[in-house]
Parts: C-alpha cells; sequence; structure tokens
C-alpha cells in the first residue's frame, strides 16, 4: 500500500501535474499514516510478548537490544501466521517493535529449536539497531522503489546487515535460516551446506534477475554469505 500511494504520487509528480509540490509533500504523510495503521494492526491483533507472556523470548528481545547497545528494548508481538513463514520489524513515531508470525515463532517453542528463534529475533531487533525502521529510512526506500531494481537492491543490503547483526548474537542459530527453504516441519532434515554451495554453481542470467527483483537475497546467497562469513553477501 505505502509502495503503491508513493509510486503514484511520484509518477504524477513527474509527469508535470501542476499540483507537483503538493503531491511530493503528501508522501512523508503517507508514509507516516501507513506505519501508523501496521503498528495499530499489531497492538490490536497480535500477542504481546511481555516477561509474564512468553517470558523465554522476552528475554531473547532483551538481551538483543542489550548487544546491539540500543537504549530501549523494542516491543514485540506474535501475529497470526496462517502458515506463513515470516517476520519483520518496523516503528512509528518514537516506537519500535518486532513482530513474528506464529508459525515462524512455533520453531523456537513447541518444535523445541530455541536457537532458531534467537536467530531470528536478533536479525529482526538487528533491522532497528540499524536504523532500517526509521521513519526517513523507510521513507527513503519507498522513493527508491520507484526506480526498478534500486529499492530491491537497498532492501537486500539491509537483509544482509540484520542477518549480521543475527549471526554476532547468535551464531548458533545460523542452522534456523533452513526454515525459510523448507518450512517449520522439514527444515532439521535440510542441508544447509547443499544451499550455500549451490550460490556457486547454479547461476545464470534468470538467477540474476530473480534476485535483482527480490527485496530479500534469495536463498542460495543469503546461506552462502552466512556459511562463509570472509565474504559480504551478494546484493546483485
Amino acid at each position: 500500500m505505502t509502495l503503491l500511494a508513493v509510486v503514484g504520487a511520484v509518477s504524477r509528480a513527474l509527469s508535470g501535474d501542476p499540483n507537483q509540490p503538493l503531491l511530493l509533500l503528501s508522501i512523508p504523510v503517507v508514509v507516516y499514516f501507513v506505519r501508523g495503521q501496521l503498528y495499530a494492526r499489531q497492538r490490536v491483533n497480535g500477542v504481546r510478548i511481555t516477561e509474564a507472556q512468553f517470558p523465554e523470548a522476552h528475554r531473547m528481545v532483551a538481551e538483543a537490544a542489550e548487544s546491539f547497545g540500543m537504549r530501549r528494548v523494542p516491543e514485540a508481538y506474535i501475529v497470526l501466521g496462517n502458515g506463513t513463514i515470516n517476520a519483520f520489524a518496523s516503528g512509528h513515531g518514537f516506537r519500535r517493535y518486532v513482530a513474528i508470525h506464529s508459525d515462524l515463532f512455533e520453531v523456537g517453542g513447541r518444535l523445541g529449536d530455541p536457537d532458531a528463534l534467537r536467530f531470528v529475533i536478533g536479525h529482526e531487533v538487528g533491522h532497528i539497531a540499524a536504523g532500517h525502521t526509521s521513519f526517513w529510512r523507510q521513507f527513503a526506500i519507498s522513493i527508491a522503489q520507484v526506480i526498478p531494481g534500486v529499492g530491491s537492491t537497498l532492501g537486500r543490503a539491509q537483509e544482509y546487515t540484520a542477518d549480521n547483526h543475527a549471526y554476532e548474537f547468535c551464531p548458533e542459530g545460523v542452522q534456523g535460516v533452513r526454515v525459510l527453504a523448507a518450512g517449520k516441519y522439514l527444515y532439521p532434515a535440510v542441508d544447509f551446506d547443499d544451499i550455500a554451495a549451490r550460490a556457486h554453481t547454479d547461476t545464470g542470467f534468470f538467477v540474476l534477475l530473480v534476485n535483482l527483483l527480490s527485496s530479500h537475497p534469495v536463498n542460495t546467497f543469503r546461506f552462502a554469505a552466512l556459511a562463509d562469513r570472509s565474504t559480504p553477501g551478494r546484493v546483485l
């Protein structure tokens, strides 16, 4: 929704719309209201992670914030996943928060892999620590999306940065990213190193195109960056 609104406003401005100044000035307002609505959605529909409710996860969030030198511990929520494996970080005003889909949260609870959940939390809190959830950063990313490939490339760079934070926070949880490739039930049987090695064998124009258009690094590139910490992740 944010992207469509921003693209529409910029497109009309560049086409010579007489209300160009108003259109451009409206973009920060659109981003502000979308961020506020997203935050409100987590608050009214999500399950708040607190010291009393899911205390182990709350401790992970607090420890990640402390590890990254953050002055405030971000809020954290569990939101209904309906099979979706995802988590994200965002903010509104001075508030910052992490939201984890229930299907991904289960990996660290019922499925008994707390290190994997710790890595996920480190990744999302890492986004906040790196400034990726600030209003102006998200505003700039929205503007960059107007240029094909530019916004998505910035997004992939941010994902690698968040992965670096997660690895620093919980290197033993890196195997948990296998859940992105095979889901919460099959991932323990997945060979992490095999996927990482395919970054060097499964190549070609269309592989690069898929990566270029993706907001996140493709799995082979991402796994390779996590497997070999001596080289930066590949954004292109």
